[in-house]
């Protein structure tokens, strides 16, 4: 609506909107820009109704733990952990209601990075910041970054920014941060999560095309710790947004 209207705005366009809130697309894009994406497949409605047996099936190649998610649902909402096939039915059918068209997606055993990217100006490069960390502590009953971890039990969660990583890994998950960003089209502003192996591989989990934006959120924070005040980064983002032409898109 702010597109037919002529009306300038922050973030990214419909097109970069839509398939950065759909992960199974998102996956698609990336992988088909060259960029590192873990295992997964995707279950449609119309695969569950009509065989779902033959849809449980195509999980057998993935690898245990898998993760169950609504492929276009945001804040970890139906995202189940599911460590044995005797609980994958439940977890599908607690995805779809959210969404009908569900990924299910191997575990990867790894670190949990993330990086904010703000779009440069003019014809520059995307920016990134220091890469940041997530981590659930034990003992408050999460088996991973749910939705009462983010949201209602914050204690149980420790942010750290900049995430303790070799200089050559903090490159990489830059690199490929921004890699994800300009491969989606983005505009203005993204976050993207990683996962950092022992090994010190980087694979991209997804991106978020507008990451939670309180000063306690982790996209300013990341900013902050990378030299970005969080107002000098609201007015970075407005000043992109004047800049874009407007009837050409």
């Amino acid at each position: 609506m702010l597109e037919l209207t002529d009306i300038r705005y922050v973030g990214s366009g419909v097109l970069a909107s839509a398939a950065g809130m759909d992960k199974h697309y998102m996956k698609v894009v990336f992988a088909g820009a060259g960029l590192p994406v873990g295992p997964y497949t995707v279950i449609t409605d119309a695969q569950w109704r009509r065989d779902k047996a033959a849809a449980m099936d195509a999980v057998a190649a993935l690898t245990y733990p898998i993760f169950v998610k609504p492929c276009r649902a945001g804040s970890s909402m139906g995202v189940s952990k599911v460590d044995t096939p005797d609980g994958l039915e439940a977890a599908i059918e607690a995805a779809r209601e959210h969404d009908l068209k569900v990924i299910v997606e191997s575990g990867i055993v790894g670190r949990e990075i993330e990086c904010a990217v703000l779009q440069g100006r003019g014809l520059d490069a995307p920016r990134t910041s220091m890469p940041g960390e997530i981590v659930v502590e034990e003992g408050h009953g999460h088996d991973f970054y749910d939705f009462e971890a983010k949201y209602l039990d914050e204690a149980s969660v420790v942010l750290s920014c900049p995430a303790d990583l070799p200089e050559a890994v903090a490159d990489e998950v830059r690199r490929l941060a921004a890699a994800a960003f300009e491969s989606l089209a983005c505009e203005g502003l993204a976050r993207v999560d990683c996962f950092v192996t022992e090994g010190g591989a980087v694979v991209i989990n997804e991106i978020n095309t507008m990451p939670g934006f309180t000063p306690h959120s982790m996209y300013p924070r990341m900013w902050e710790a990378s030299g970005v005040t969080y107002p000098e980064l609201v007015d970075e983002l407005i000043q992109l947004a004047l800049e874009r032409p407007v009837g050409l898109r």
